[in-house]
């Protein structure tokens, strides 16, 4: 093909339709990246941002290339005009600043921008690997939202960019166009990269998601392997020899994307490939050309064979589905395989379960409709990572929800006042499934979980407020989740309207819902410890005053239940004196001394303390009475001796006097008229006594 400045013009202007395509592409794809939170539609996004330092580069060279050409005509038409001038004049190439200006760009400007491209490549491939790992767990995978525009700007990527990429390996072909392979290249790896994202896609839709989940990584993988190539052909470049004349090949125009541009190409390297194992013309046999013609046919029945395959699907052990024809519902299946009419007349859909962290943000989608899920209906649970004790007293709670209840104070009307108190409950609640269809008809897998939520919340703010906080902390509490229980399926019962208005039900079952904990605030706390700690002191005085009082009882009266008995009878006879007044009549002085004796006759029967003691008493009033009366039997006695004798009796008693007076000392009789000496400190040191004559008259 002649190479004349029309040929550069015309790849120039392709070069620049290929830069503007590959901008558009991109921003499609960036823009439903960043709608749907899509990691790998953005890496791909990325990737074709990259591409179009290709195209710009190849716009510029072929640029140059024109300008060196529209250069070199004018110089050959100066040159045939200046025939005869002298050859010591100016040569001509000092004039020719395109030609230089083009050398300059192969030597400087391709390989700079070839480096530039391999390592954007490599450092956008290992920033989305490392992000995109994470990704690839199924607890960490959320799949991405808008799943229509999805399949849509990517196939409609994939099949612009192989056909122009077709297009532009045709017109690579040509000698002077051949460095445009490497704009090929680029458009068919964006299109090998969104095709592979909708089959990845429709993979999800009729069965596991792990090849979506695994072109988090893979995509990335691919630019980081694109942008080794791109260094290694900069490096064999620096020692392939060249001819004289040949424009170098850009170290950015990939081997790899150039086959996957030209299949043809692909298919005559096999089919030589294959004439060379065999040692003939293997290609040339009958069969091969009978494969060959028919490979149309055989390619559609395959696709034929694929779509008649889509009427087969499969549920997995953990799921439920809903079988849609043309967008209706018409059946429910379960696990396993099933027979359905073929895509688009029939879809399975499988409801999706969205989670969420503690902030509100998307964390994962699966599809599952078995297994229990939770909804923490108040504050979240302690995230206890040191081990440290949750108490009242310290903060264990990120976030915490309260709840207002009533004061447990009533005033004398026996009403409560304005005032309110504060609680901070954790609620956590687990619902299944119980009707697939009727869930799914609930509202947007998104907002599913936020309006159960926000129905159940209203239910319990509205519970909690008919409650009184020591009724919440004590006594009520074991009764609150029932009772929620009852209130919160009734509000779901009232979900979902049909078409007449009727409420069809939320379509789940409340498995459990508990009160995992219920304390006041915070900076309340130690003021409800103070409270139950009184409580406990009231509860420990009691029981040692019952204990004291039992002891005491068993004491006075042998046992608790006897004491009571006796003092019930007690009770009764001073009833009966209350009863009776000053002035008594006989019968009611013969029925209060009846009450006595069988007072008295049951203390007895205890034989406790009080028996005890009213028996010293008698013993004591006997011993005392028969004292008294011998005292008084012996004072007769003496009575009767002294009006018989009574010198005798002065005289017995005189003699017994001095007989006690001198008992254990020591006696001496003597005259009178002897002196006696004593030691007054000798305690056995007797008495004297003198003797005196009685007067004889």
């Amino acid at each position: 093909m002649r190479a004349d400045y029309l040929s550069y013009q015309r790849a120039t202007t392709r070069s620049l339709i290929g830069l503007s395509l590959q901008v558009l592409m991109g921003l499609a794809v960036l823009i439903y990246a960043v709608r749907a939170h899509d990691h790998a539609a953005l890496s791909v996004a990325l990737y074709m941002g990259l591409g179009t330092l290709v195209w710009l580069g190849l716009a510029i060279v072929y640029d140059q290339h024109r300008r060196e050409r529209v250069e070199a005509i004018e110089a050959e038409s100066l040159a045939s005009q200046q025939a005869g001038t002298s050859v010591f004049e100016r040569s001509g190439d000092e004039f020719r600043v395109a030609s230089r200006r083009l050398a300059t760009m192969y030597k400087y400007l391709l390989p700079g921008l070839s480096l530039l491209f391999g390592a954007g490549l490599m450092l956008i491939g290992f920033w989305r690997l490392n992000s995109g790992r994470p990704l690839v767990d199924p607890a960490g995978f959320a799949t991405p939202t808008h799943r229509g525009w999805a399949i849509s700007v990517e196939l409609g990527v994939a099949a612009i960019g192989f056909i122009f990429a077709r297009y532009m390996s045709g017109m690579a072909k040509q000698p002077v166009w051949q460095n445009l392979r490497a704009g090929a290249g680029q458009a068919v790896g964006a299109a090998v990269f969104c095709i592979a994202m909708v089959i990845a896609h429709f993979l999800d839709i009729y069965g596991p998601d792990a090849f979506l989940r695994s072109l988090q990584v893979v995509i990335p993988g691919a630019m980081i392997g694109l942008g080794g190539e791109v260094f290694l052909q900069f490096l064999l470049d620096l020692y392939r020899p060249r001819k004289a004349g040949e424009s170098p090949r850009p170290a950015f125009d990939s081997r790899l994307l150039s086959f996957l541009a030209a299949p043809d190409r692909i298919a005559k390297s096999v089919s030589d490939a294959i004439n060379y194992q065999f040692g003939y013309n293997v290609s040339s046999t009958w069969l091969y050309q009978l494969l060959a013609r028919s490979s149309t046919m055989l390619f559609l029945g395959g696709l034929v064979v694929m779509w008649l395959l889509s009427a087969l699907t499969v549920v997995q052990p953990h799921q439920r589905a809903l079988v849609l024809r043309f967008g209706s519902v018409t059946r429910e299946i379960g696990p396993g395989l099933h027979l359905k009419m073929p895509w688009p007349i029939d879809s399975v859909h499988i409801p999706e379960y969205i989670t969420r962290d503690e902030t509100g943000k998307l964390r994962e989608v699966s599809r599952t409709t078995t297994g229990l899920r939770l909804i923490h209906l108040a504050t979240l649970p302690p995230a206890n990572d040191q081990n440290k004790p949750i108490l009242w007293t310290n903060e264990h709670a990120t976030n915490e929800v309260f709840q207002l209840v009533q004061p447990a104070d009533i005033d004398a009307a026996g009403e409560r006042g304005n005032d309110v108190a504060l609680i901070a409950l954790e609620m956590p609640l687990h619902y299944r499934i119980k009707d697939v269809e009727t869930y799914e008809r609930l509202a947007n897998p998104a907002d599913r979980d936020r309006l159960l939520k926000a129905v159940a919340q209203r239910e319990v703010v509205r519970f909690m407020a008919t409650l009184r906080i020591d009724e919440a902390l004590g006594t009520g509490r074991a009764a609150l989740a029932p009772r929620l229980r009852e209130r919160i399926e009734a509000a779901f019962a009232k979900l979902n309207p049909d078409a007449s208005g009727k409420p069809r039900g939320a379509g789940v079952e409340i498995v459990s819902i508990a009160t995992s904990g219920i304390h006041p605030p915070q900076k309340a706390a130690a003021a409800f410890e103070r409270v139950v700690q009184a409580q406990q002191n009231v509860q420990g005085m009691m029981e040692v005053a019952n204990s004291e009082l039992s002891s005491v009882l068993t004491a006075a009266a042998g046992s608790v239940d006897q004491a009571v008995r006796i003092a019930t009878e007690i009770n009764k006879l001073d009833a009966m004196g209350s009863a009776a007044g000053a002035t008594q009549t006989p019968e009611e002085r013969r029925g209060m001394d009846a009450q006595r004796l069988n007072i008295q006759s049951m203390i007895d029967e205890a034989g406790g303390r009080a028996a005890a003691l009213i028996a010293e008493a008698k013993a004591d009033r006997w011993t005392k009475h028969m004292s008294e009366r011998g005292r008084a039997a012996r004072y007769l006695g003496q009575l009767a001796a002294y009006q018989a004798s009574p010198t005798l009796f002065k005289a017995s008693l005189y003699f017994d006097a001095l007989r006690d007076s001198i008992v254990n000392s020591r006696l001496y009789i003597t005259d009178p008229n002897v002196r006696v000496r004593t030691d007054l400190t000798d305690k056995d040191s007797g008495r004297v006594f003198q003797e005196e004559t009685a007067n004889p008259q």
